[in-house]
């Protein structure tokens, strides 16, 4: 009889993490960056291929990341409030374009706007792959000492730029 008892105990305890997982946000996905220094990078930037920038220029200042591609779909989807919201003039947003070829980044842009205040070229993944990039798109919070604060997996949505990224960014502004 305990011969049965061990392998149905082991069968419960697979079930119930399988459970546990299934019940998870596969968008909330822990960083290990959030709170700690953003990765530095230097990188030739998409409109002016003669110009660099780099994590060092940004310091002093509350901006946004956002990883994106012309071959992504969901890029298509989050792009108009990315759009939008760079109209509020909040914070500035930097795009990493990642793993793209420069004349469909370009043309990307040309067609559907363009909501950065610079966009930099990733094209072997290098830096995307110092932030962890599970996909794209994906967008960080970074404050003025250039210390990750938050990671938004998937596209950017109304309701969380109103809901989690707003409130964020006017506390790190204050701070």
């Amino acid at each position: 009889m305990n011969r049965y008892l061990i392998p149905l105990a082991v069968f419960i305890v697979l079930v119930v993490f399988l459970g546990i997982g299934l019940g998870l946000n596969p968008r909330e996905i822990p960083s290990p960056l959030i709170g700690k220094p953003a990765p530095v990078f230097k990188l030739t930037q998409l409109h002016e291929s003669s110009k660099v920038l780099g994590k060092e220029d940004l310091l002093g200042q509350v901006w946004l990341l956002n990883v994106w591609a012309s071959w992504c779909v969901s890029c298509r989807e989050e792009h108009p409030v990315l759009i939008e919201f760079a109209k509020l003039n909040v914070v500035p947003i930097y795009g990493l374009n990642y793993k793209d070829q420069r004349a469909d980044a370009l043309a990307w842009l040309s067609r559907f706007g363009d909501p950065y205040k610079a966009s930099i070229v990733d094209a072997d993944g290098r830096v995307g792959i110092d932030y962890g990039v599970y996909g794209v798109p994906e967008t960080f919070v970074i404050d003025k000492a250039g210390v990750v604060r938050y990671k938004q997996i998937g596209p950017v949505t109304p309701d969380a730029l109103k809901n989690k990224i707003l409130p964020l960014l006017q506390q790190l502004q204050q701070s």
